[in-house]
């Protein structure tokens, strides 16, 4: 069961993790993408299995299409399947995207926001979920052109997707952020507003490169800025519950102890917004 603040685990990794003190951290899970990890052997997957005994594990794929038109991965989703039992790994999610085109293109592209799309991604979601055998939740993702076909806002395209499938919502709040200062379409606040936040089960924070004014990169490279900082903590409040959150970090690394305290600073608005809720209660 995933619950406070995370750190995206990476193989240089190992030995922080190993050396955390759990009852101080406020690092209190871990996230891995399985494509890394499913034929990963020796040193580094035995240091992987030793901190797969001290850290719950969300499961992040990076690999499904699930908006594409080439077939499902149905070898490689039971290939997954199994690696979630084998950790006892309950929950799993992915990008409302999708990244194949008669194979696989390495970037994550947008969808259009039409309502055949939403049938169409939704039925993929619904075959994933029948084959994991457990509910599944789609991420947000950023995107840096705005499709002229749109039927709908994207946080109209993500409820729509979500209520088609029956699944959950991985919310990232990063991404709500840089589309809304790329596009200028919907605003951060209003994209919170507009989502149905009841089927939030998970949040990513994370930084990016400013580009220019009017142009932002989500790379995952640089530290949470302030403004994102400040849509996560309205976020919280406007959620029904506590939502496990983790900070992604895929390049550029600081010392530990700096995403330590990114963690921690999660953690704290997390902690402060339950303190409003039962004063308020």
């Amino acid at each position: 069961m995933l619950n406070g603040a995370g750190l995206g685990y990476k193989r240089s990794m190992a030995d922080d993790f190993l050396h955390l003190d759990r009852q101080t951290s406020p690092i209190q899970f871990i996230e891995i993408a399985p494509e890394n990890w499913l034929r990963m052997g020796g040193a580094a997957r035995k240091k992987f299995d030793s901190v797969a005994e001290r850290f719950p594990i969300a499961c992040h794929g990076l690999s499904l299409s699930l908006g594409g038109q080439d077939p499902l991965q149905v070898d490689f989703l039971k290939q997954v399947k199994t690696f979630l039992k084998q950790y006892k790994i309950d929950f799993f999610s992915e990008h409302l995207s999708y990244c194949s085109d008669h194979g696989h293109v390495y970037d994550l592209l947008p969808l259009p926001f039409t309502w055949e799309s939403v049938r169409h991604t939704a039925a993929r979601i619904r075959m994933v979920q029948d084959i994991l055998e457990q509910r599944i939740a789609v991420e947000n993702t950023s995107y840096y052109a705005h499709n002229p076909i749109a039927e709908m806002n994207e946080a109209e395209f993500l409820n729509a997707v979500v209520h088609e499938a029956d699944c959950d919502i991985h919310l990232d709040v990063n991404n709500i952020y840089v589309n809304a200062i790329n596009h200028g379409i919907v605003a951060s606040k209003d994209y919170v507003r507009g989502v149905d936040l009841a089927r939030v089960t998970y949040m990513h924070m994370a930084g990016h490169d400013e580009e220019a004014e009017d142009l932002l990169i989500d790379t995952h490279g640089q530290p949470v800025c302030e403004d994102v900082w400040d849509l996560f903590a309205y976020t919280c409040r406007r959620l029904p519950h506590s939502v496990p959150t983790l900070l992604e970090r895929d390049s550029n690394f600081p010392p530990f102890a700096e995403l330590e305290a990114e963690v921690g600073r999660i953690a704290a608005i997390q902690q402060q917004v339950e303190k409003e809720r039962h004063a308020a209660a």
